[in-house]
């Protein structure tokens, strides 16, 4: 395995391949970021596959569309700055990656506009020659009212989709703290 995965291309044509999905994939998050801040549906699910999983028994992007206007719907502004992105290559036509994002959240009639820092654990999944989401699942830091000043886990869990508790959710935290106290 190598920085960028188990896909270690030999030949100069792979080689570029992998530098040319390394530049579209990471479009991906940076594109998803404009399109959920503009609440431009189209744009937004012409970035997953077109048979992409929704919730256990739904799929494809019509209903992924259903899926953000309802969840987009709950507050008014977002901005969603992306940050650091890393890439792993499973083989020519599959990646996974990693992905930093500091939130903002406008709720006007609750009177808080909410700030927050996140990851994207992704993966994606090249269909005719174009790099897609196929997943994407988010563990989340924080998110806490702007006056407020963040702390481990706050406004985690509770009326937001449900989450994963960062940093425990990375499968190395518990191991290295099992280590450092035991």
């Amino acid at each position: 395995m190598t920085r960028i995965g188990n896909w270690n291309p030999s030949d100069l044509e792979a080689r570029v391949d992998r530098l040319e999905s390394l530049a579209e994939i990471r479009q991906l998050p940076q594109r998803y970021g404009l399109a959920v801040d503009s609440r431009d549906l189209d744009a937004l699910v012409s970035l997953f596959v077109p048979d992409v999983r929704v919730g256990r028994n739904e799929q494809g992007r019509g209903a992924l569309k259903e899926w953000f206007r309802a969840s987009l719907s709950r507050m008014k502004s977002t901005i969603h700055f992306v940050g650091n992105h890393v890439i792993d290559f499973e083989s020519p036509d599959l990646a996974r990656g990693i992905v930093y994002c500091r939130d903002e959240l406008d709720f006007p009639e609750r009177g808080e506009w909410e700030i927050g820092v996140l990851q994207y654990w992704d993966t994606y999944r090249r269909v005719d020659a174009e790099w897609f989401f196929e997943r994407r699942k988010f563990h989340r830091w924080y998110i806490v009212d702007a006056l407020t000043r963040p702390s481990h886990g706050a406004g985690v869990g509770g009326e937001r989709l449900s989450t994963s508790q960062l940093p425990e959710a990375f499968p190395t935290w518990n191991a290295f703290w099992a280590e450092v106290e035991g």
